[in-house]
């Protein structure tokens, strides 16, 4: 999509998420204050970085290390797999290239960490083994953790038992009680941290923002760690304490238990959704007749539910979007959903192993305020500055009991964004012409065809309509496209 084709002067559907647009145009008053842009990385092209040679030596011993599979990367540095030529031992080599660290602050940050880490000594910790640098990077040598980290176990199995849970989190509470009693804060604690051996016995890692304990006069007021993970006193810079690491704590805990409350069974995954509706799609181009024009629309197709507008602050938060019903929410870039609904009265909250809850916004829990927060100021910049992207209304609303539509996933490609949702609908959106195509379902499991054109006019077809009669070339064309994306995301 070609970014330089929309300015705060026009109004779009949707829209790529540019800091600079958030600040308020001359001729419209000045806005609540939006979610802040990354100052350092926002406005500047990111360079290449330099490929890691394939062989690394250390500079003072002469030893060399070999470079395996990459295991991870962050803001600073990445992780590699590498094993030492003369021993065969295996580490997990964090490297920061040089070019990070130019500045004084940026090269004691690494520094502290690096003192800080090579004092601890514990079986819930991750070993830290020796460092060196050369011309080119900075080499952590840290303990391997064959087993990735729980983030990854919990990706692939969305939930762990009542046993597991307080199998790892007896372990997580053992280091972090270490760390605070040698008056450590951790300061980032999450599932991506709580890395796993081969035994499967866990430690905790990633000390790059972890801190030594002050009093509460000389406790550092910055904010930092996983924005969601933060706790209350730190939000309001009130400075991090061992209480600080306690509250981060609790919400890996929450994601990873599956005693919670679960709202229905059989949820659909995205993978499930792009299957179904590349199944159904490809069934009706297979006996679509050819035709000139499509044929006669619904007059009044049955309600349902699409996106009218869009914004991707993925770089930040996540991908936010309206609902043809003003139900705004936001999929978190770490997988959590937060979505608001009945006129910004009821908040819906889904975790990324998809237990739902639901609150009434005036009682919302703390810890999610600060999410609720971030879907109101993508909802009133989508207010502000996005029109419609069709004539498509919603006036008829589902009942107050009914949970909302929640985006499962969502994919850009060059021509096009896919949005899967968890009631099995499909959205394509064609970012040239600004054209529509909405599978959805019925009440009666049967299908319905959307085509909203370049024109934003929505024409809505039952699907076995288009298989027996066929349709335009433009139409036909669009389907075959959403076909090949479907195939490609269904089997990945």
């Amino acid at each position: 999509m070609d970014c330089t084709s929309f300015t705060t002067a026009q109004r779009r559907s949707c829209h790529i998420m540019n800091p600079e647009l958030l600040n308020p145009s001359p001729d419209r008053s000045p806005a609540a204050p939006p979610p802040k842009p990354n100052r350092n990385t926002a406005n500047k092209c990111e360079q290449p970085k330099p490929e890691l040679a394939q062989v690394v030596v250390d500079p003072k011993s002469g030893r060399s290390y070999t470079k395996g599979k990459l295991l991870g990367k962050g803001g600073f540095a990445r992780c590699y797999e590498m094993t030492d030529l003369a021993s065969s031992r295996m580490y997990a080599v964090k490297v920061i290239p040089q070019s990070r660290v130019s500045k004084p602050h940026q090269r004691e940050k690494i520094t502290n960490e690096i003192e800080l880490h090579k004092t601890l000594q514990h079986k819930h910790v991750v070993k830290f083994s020796h460092h060196f640098e050369d011309q080119d990077n900075i080499y952590i040598f840290l303990e391997l953790c064959s087993r990735k980290s729980l983030a990854h176990i919990w990706k692939a199995r969305h939930t762990l038992t009542d046993p597991e849970v307080r199998y790892y989190l007896r372990q997580i509470i053992s280091g972090l009680k270490y760390l605070h009693n040698k008056g450590i804060l951790h300061r980032d604690l999450k599932l991506g941290n709580f890395f796993v051996n081969e035994n499967m016995e866990l430690r905790l890692g990633d000390f790059g923002l972890a801190a030594k304990l002050e009093t509460v006069e000389q406790r550092k007021k910055t904010i930092c760690g996983t924005p969601n993970y933060l706790a209350p006193e730190v939000l309001n810079r009130q400075g991090h304490g061992t209480e600080s690491d306690v509250w981060s704590l609790g919400y890996p805990s929450l994601n990873i238990s599956h005693f919670f409350f679960t709202a229905g069974e059989g949820t659909l995954t995205p993978a499930a959704v792009a299957e179904a509706a590349k199944k159904v799609l490809t069934s009706c181009l297979s006996t679509m007749p050819t035709a000139s024009k499509n044929p006669p629309c619904l007059e009044k197709p049955q309600p349902f539910l699409w996106v009218s507008k869009w914004v991707d602050y993925s770089n930040k938060y996540g991908f936010g979007y309206q609902l043809s019903n003003q139900n705004v929410g936001v999929l978190f870039n770490e997988g959590t959903h937060l979505s608001l609904c009945d006129q910004r009265r009821t908040v819906h909250y889904c975790l990324t192993n998809n237990k739902h809850f639901t609150f009434q916004a005036d009682s919302l829990p703390e810890p999610l305020q600060r999410q609720k927060h971030i879907v109101e100021l993508m909802a009133k910049y989508m207010e502000q500055n996005l029109m419609e992207g069709g004539d498509l209304g919603f006036e008829e609303q589902p009942p107050p009991s009914a949970s909302p539509p929640l985006l499962l996933q969502w994919i850009k490609t060059e021509h096009a964004l896919v949005m899967l949702f968890n009631n099995g609908s499909v959205q394509v959106n064609f970012y040239a012409d600004h054209t529509k195509v909405i599978l959805s379902k019925s009440a009666d499991s049967s299908y319905l065809l959307t085509y909203i054109s370049r024109e934003r006019v929505s024409t809505s077809y039952p699907l076995h309509v288009l298989s027996e009669s066929g349709c335009s070339s433009e139409l036909r064309h669009r389907l075959h496209y959403v076909v090949q994306l479907l195939q490609h995301y269904a089997s990945a």
